[in-house]
């Protein structure tokens, strides 16, 4: 299923503000998901293979690094848990990288929020507004980021360019 995100990723220094936030404006609650991402090597984009207690997705990306809110092009491919999908990709094309997390999950109709504790990186935040159908547009998309980059007060540095992937492959070198 191809879709359009618009998406921002910051550091969380108090996830409890972000809590209260998403409580206040009556967010949607998915849950606590422990979610273990491994990335393939690829020739292009990213390709990661979620596993995780409410989340399973086989995920093709392509997305800019920058800060701020980037485009994101998605397809997503739903998975079962345990399936030998893994091992399929880890043995055909090689793993780069795997991110282990704990994620809630909120959403404010077409915006899912996310607070992410990763392993070896610490407290972090998302924002992606989404665009399933293709009705809402890139220009919509953009301004619910920045408006809820503004009405969560989240600071420019804290803004992230690029993913846990990349980071957790930064600190290694």
């Amino acid at each position: 299923m191809p879709h359009i995100n618009i998406e921002i990723k910051a550091k969380c220094e108090n996830p409890d503000s972000i809590r209260e936030f998403l409580r206040s404006n009556d967010a949607d609650s998915r849950g606590l998901d422990h979610q273990i991402d491994t990335y393939f090597k690829v020739a292009n984009g990213r390709l990661k293979l979620r596993e995780g207690d409410i989340e399973n997705f086989l995920i093709y990306y392509e997305r800019p690094d920058q800060e701020g809110p980037k485009q994101a092009d998605v397809i997503l491919f739903k998975t079962e848990s345990r399936s030998p999908l893994k091992e399929m990709l880890s043995r055909s094309l090689g793993e780069l990288v795997t991110v282990d997390k704990k994620r809630e999950i909120y959403f404010l109709d077409n915006v899912k929020f996310h607070i992410d504790t990763v392993e070896g990186l610490g407290a972090f935040m998302e924002i992606e507004a989404i665009d399933y159908g293709g009705t809402l547009g890139k220009e919509k998309l953009l301004e619910q980021c920045q408006d809820y980059l503004r009405e969560l007060n989240i600071p420019k540095d804290d803004l992230i360019s690029m993913s846990y992937s990349d980071l957790l492959l930064a600190k290694k070198d």
